[in-house]
């Protein structure tokens, strides 16, 4: 098999059994159980407090995904291919403006090429996300197996006190959404500072 041409789909399909891991409650929680040796002792011995902890492993998450999205994907190529296809859809929307059907059947021809092009870019994108998954989930798993015995309050915008179980936006709770924005909020500063393009 030719991991570079289907390196992609291999990246796609793991990342879906490892999300599919979610719905067993027997391997997440043995992997919450297996990983609470890393992580407990900071709740139980240093007295972290859970929403803090969230932001710790936020950032740690935000780092790594960063770092092997920095080295795995080429921005510079996905950029120029970007601004290629934005000049080459101007150049073939003004030939068929113009009614000039030989250049549009020849822009046709290149038109398959860019799409292929653009195409490989966009599997090479699937290629980190199961190394980013393969470390994400199980900090995902053990947040939840530790979440019932995290007695504890948040404070968010518009919203109050919430409790970390209780529903902040919808289903979804609210130690959830606290751990989405730190997420994204540290990501963009590690991105900026590692001078990531945006995906």
């Amino acid at each position: 098999m030719d991991l570079k041409k289907y390196g992609g789909y291999l990246a796609l399909l793991l990342a879906m059994v490892l999300m599919l891991a979610y719905s067993i409650e027997w391997l997440r929680k043995g992997i919450g159980m297996a990983i609470d040796g890393v992580f407990g002792p900071l709740l139980d011995t240093y007295g972290v407090p859970f929403f803090a902890l969230i932001i710790i492993l936020s950032t740690l998450t935000g780092l790594y995904s960063s770092l092997i999205q920095k080295y795995t994907i080429d921005y510079e190529r996905m950029q120029e291919t970007q601004k290629a296809m934005k000049a080459f859809q101007a150049e073939f929307r003004e030939a068929q403006l113009s009614g000039d059907e030989k250049k549009v059947k020849k822009l046709q021809v290149k038109q398959n090429a860019m799409m292929q092009e653009q195409l490989e870019m966009s599997q090479a994108q699937f290629k980190p996300m199961a190394y980013i998954l393969l470390v994400s989930v199980p900090v995902f798993f053990w947040l939840l197996y530790r979440l019932p015995e995290a007695h504890a309050d948040i404070v968010f915008p518009f919203m109050g006190k919430l409790a970390l179980t209780a529903g902040a936006i919808g289903p979804i709770q609210a130690w959830m959404v606290w751990y989405m924005i730190c997420s994204l909020m540290i990501s963009q500063v590690i991105r900026k500072a590692l001078n990531i393009g945006g995906i």
